[in-house]
């Protein structure tokens, strides 16, 4: 059985970033909302940026998991 090392690290260096590239969007959207939610609290003050921040990098999380389904299941193919 012969192993292809690069390959395998190149998976696993690919998997880690793109892991923790989720991870920290979906925390920056997660501050979005913590900020809109902040701002709401006060009286008569809104914070747009934080809901659209949080809508960005929510959608953005929501596409990498779409895309990952896609790669999974051959019938999308």
């Amino acid at each position: 059985m012969n192993i292809d090392w690069t390959a395998l690290g190149q998976v696993a260096a690919v998997s880690i970033g793109v892991t923790v590239a989720v991870v920290v969007v979906f925390a920056l959207g997660v501050l979005g909302l913590a900020r809109y939610e902040g701002a709401h609290a006060q009286e008569g003050a809104t914070s747009a940026v934080g809901l659209a921040q949080a809508g960005v990098c929510f959608l953005a999380c929501a596409g990498v998991v779409a895309y990952g389904i896609y790669l999974i299941v051959p019938q999308f193919h």
